[in-house]
């Protein structure tokens, strides 16, 4: 299979957008002077006002086959013209909760179900780019617990949609993620932030910054 490429570029309207319009806001600022704004925004927000979750996946074994893992995903993204490096991700249909959400897309785009007996946890509505867009999401705590080894399930992708999954250890997924970093792939900021936080716990709990 040939790699995805972008072939041309060229300015859109917001009468040809389907997904995201742009949008100038007028506002004042602290000190009551008049400003301008150019803001971006999806036009898929349901009445939820959640636009999307991305799923933090927990794999965990019965028999402890194998150690506490996640799954990520690569993806081309053609913003980038690159193969990014994310947690499973999507947007939050209609009458459809973030936490529904998560596990439908988590058992498309990987084919890992999530284990209903553990309620899934969600984070707060949160934004990533808050000076370019007012898209929001969810971070959703899934478990996935299997019976003994590790299972790669098959997905169940969409038209067009070209996602490979893979498997990481929690105790490694910092240096994986550096790993592509250097391979030439771009990391999603939130899986970033989700695997320094990570290490940074580890660091603590071994003693590290203590006077």
């Amino acid at each position: 299979m040939p790699p995805a490429k972008i072939i041309s570029e060229e300015p859109l309207d917001n009468k040809d957008a389907k997904w995201i319009r742009l949008k100038k806001i007028h506002y004042t600022d602290q000190d009551g002077k008049h400003r301008l704004w150019e803001s971006a925004e999806r036009t898929t927000r349901k009445d939820s006002g959640i636009d999307g979750v991305a799923v933090l996946a927990v794999l965990r074994s019965k028999t402890k086959a194998f150690p506490l893992s996640t799954v990520i995903i690569e993806q081309y993204r053609p913003p980038l013209d690159n193969i990014v490096i994310e947690l499973p991700a999507g947007l939050v249909d209609a009458g459809e909760t973030a936490e529904a959400a998560a596990i439908r897309e988590l058992k498309e785009e990987t084919g890992y179900e999530a284990d209903l007996t553990i309620e899934p946890e969600s984070s707060p509505i949160v934004v990533s780019d808050p000076g370019m867009t007012n898209a929001n999401m969810k971070l959703v705590v899934v478990s996935v617990l299997l019976e003994d080894k590790l299972e790669t399930p098959t997905p169940h992708l969409d038209d067009g949609e070209h996602i490979i999954t893979r498997v990481v250890e929690l105790d490694q997924l910092d240096a994986e993620l550096k790993a592509y970093d250097k391979k030439g792939f771009v990391v999603d900021a939130r899986l970033s932030h989700f695997a320094a936080g990570y290490e940074m716990a580890k660091r603590i709990g071994s003693g590290a910054f203590r006077s």
